[in-house]
């Protein structure tokens, strides 16, 4: 285990999901599967027909970056555009590949900078976005 990687905030971070928390009636649901490492997020979302945030629940079957990358969306994502989430997406997604800062809009971001040197760990970083991206185009589909 990288120490480097798997620091104590960052595993601190990746225990707080809460595991098996659902909505009771969400706009959107989606599962989304790495198929690099088979992580697994799935996400159930409730959006405003403005296209923001307005409840959010995340399962992760993962690792501790997909853990940690899920908690960072919990605790920060509700209030969020759905446009701004893939925004972000693609900030975290640069970042990690060194073609930009990492977003400093959630300061747990920094966090995920540690992985920059071990590409196969990015898209489980990467999942919980793409789960929430998916679960709100169904709220789409059902306008």
């Amino acid at each position: 285990m990288d120490s480097a990687l798997y620091n104590r905030d960052f595993l601190r971070l990746a225990t707080s999901l809460v595991a098996g928390h659902r909505l009771a009636d969400p706009d959107g649901t989606a599962e989304v599967r790495s198929p690099l490492c088979g992580s697994r997020i799935q996400a159930d979302v409730v959006t405003d027909a403005e296209g923001i945030l307005c409840d959010l629940a995340l399962r992760a079957n993962a690792c501790a970056l997909g853990q940690a990358s899920a908690a960072i969306l919990t605790q920060n994502a509700v209030g969020t555009a759905i446009t701004e989430i893939a925004r972000l997406r693609e900030g975290v997604a640069q970042a990690l590949q060194q073609a930009g800062d990492m977003p400093s809009c959630w300061p747990e971001l920094a966090l995920l900078a540690a992985a920059t040197d071990y590409p196969s760990r990015h898209a489980a970083i990467l999942l919980p976005f793409d789960a929430i991206l998916a679960a709100a185009a169904q709220t789409k589909e059902k306008v």
